[in-house]
């Protein structure tokens, strides 16, 4: 009798982990060597609840929909499983002939892969794991599937919000980005910037402490050259003694709802310095955008299911796949997929380095460009603004 797959996802969903969870049904169409391909409906939980359904039984033009499907097809949740939940599974897993389980998500869910791993151990069940966070700070792994897509995302709403800013150059706009304490995303809405002025015109990170006085003397600097800025800054921004510089308004386990910071530097910048300031927060559209998806992201968490199947079926277990960027003559981009032994990545963040910061902390510098740009796919769509074409004179140059 051919095994079985078990997909589970866990945690908030991305642009692309159903184009992981087509990899998975596609590999195993391919291997001629799986029966069923289950999905967990509903995340971790699903699997004590055995809500499990066959995905092989769906036509292909159905399953590929999966690729532009956002958000994710067969649930995710947040439950969080005791030592017994994990010491049931493997007879869970027997019953329904899984020899296969595969588990995407970020750090809390590469814990539970690894919890997984351990339970199954000598049950013959194999477990990998499938990265995903569009927050990309799982470990070891050069980026993560869902990166690439709310990078892009961050970068065209930055592109976007800075004509505007630009055109009617009366205000100052702060825009959250999402990322508790990894500035990935925050740092990626630099890819916005064609020329030398362009929007964002300060990046602030969560890595970094971060201070009012310096903020707004920023500000009141650029604003004073410009007349409109456009900021774009995270969630999870810190002072100097680590705190939240906005409460969180909600905390339940890894979970931690912020204030709106955004609206609080607004705030800042209205109140002392006089300036007017609105705030923008995109929140999980940028997570659930397929309309900026990117085409780069979604072949690799394509890629990412296709090889966890194949690490499962090689009998390998208790590893996660991990992308690794190859040295090329050119320049060119290039990755390699690697097996990184679970326990390595298990709950650990990756920060952004200070390498990719600039001194003062309130921008990044060409080496993160030049890590970031390859994983956004196309360069994004130019504007026209005729005020280029003139100088400070009104005449045409």
């Amino acid at each position: 009798m051919a095994g079985n797959v078990l997909v589970v996802h866990g945690g908030g969903p991305t642009a692309v982990i159903n184009s992981s969870l087509y990899g998975v049904i596609e590999e195993a169409k391919a291997s001629g060597k799986i029966d069923k391909v289950y999905g967990a409906m509903g995340g971790s939980e699903a699997i004590l609840k055995e809500r499990f359904l066959d995905l092989m039984q769906f036509p292909e033009e159905k399953l590929k929909l999966l690729l532009e499907t956002p958000a994710t097809a067969i649930g995710s949740s947040r439950y969080a499983l005791e030592d017994e939940d994990y010491q049931a599974m493997p007879e869970i897993f027997k019953k329904y002939g899984i020899q296969y389980v595969l588990l995407n998500g970020g750090n809390g869910t590469m814990d539970t892969c690894g919890k997984i791993y351990h339970a199954c151990k000598d049950s013959g069940i194999y477990v990998v794991g499938i990265p995903k966070t569009i927050d990309n700070d799982i470990a070891i792994t050069d980026h993560t599937p869902g990166y690439g897509s709310a990078a892009r995302y961050i970068a065209a709403t930055t592109a976007e919000v800075g004509v505007d800013v630009k055109s009617l150059p009366i205000h100052v706009c702060v825009i959250e980005a999402m990322g508790r304490n990894a500035g990935w995303i925050t740092a990626a809405s630099v890819l916005a910037r064609k020329k030398p002025g362009d929007a964002p015109h300060l990046i602030y990170l969560p890595e970094f402490p971060f201070n009012e006085e310096q903020f707004l003397e920023d500000v009141k600097k650029l604003y004073d050259e410009k007349g409109g800025v456009v900021v774009v800054a995270s969630e999870g921004l810190k002072d100097e003694k680590g705190e939240p510089i906005v409460p969180p308004i909600f905390k339940s386990g890894r979970a931690t709802y912020y204030g709106d910071v955004s609206a609080h530097l607004a705030n800042l910048v209205i109140q002392k310095l006089g300036i007017k300031a609105r705030s923008e927060k995109p929140g999980i559209c940028g997570r659930a955008s397929i309309a900026w998806q990117s085409p780069v992201d979604r072949d690799e968490a394509v890629l990412a299911g296709r090889e966890a199947l194949k690490a499962a079926m090689n009998g390998e277990s208790g590893v996660m796949i991990g992308f690794i960027r190859d040295e090329t003559p050119d320049g060119s981009y290039k990755i390699h997929v690697e097996r990184i032994p679970i326990e390595q990545v298990m709950l650990y963040e990756r920060v952004i380095p200070e390498t990719y910061v600039n001194e003062r902390r309130n921008d990044v510098t060409e080496e993160f460009i030049k890590w970031c740009r390859p994983l956004i796919g196309p360069e994004l769509r130019d504007f026209i603004d005729f005020n280029d074409y003139y100088d400070k004179e009104g005449e045409k140059e």
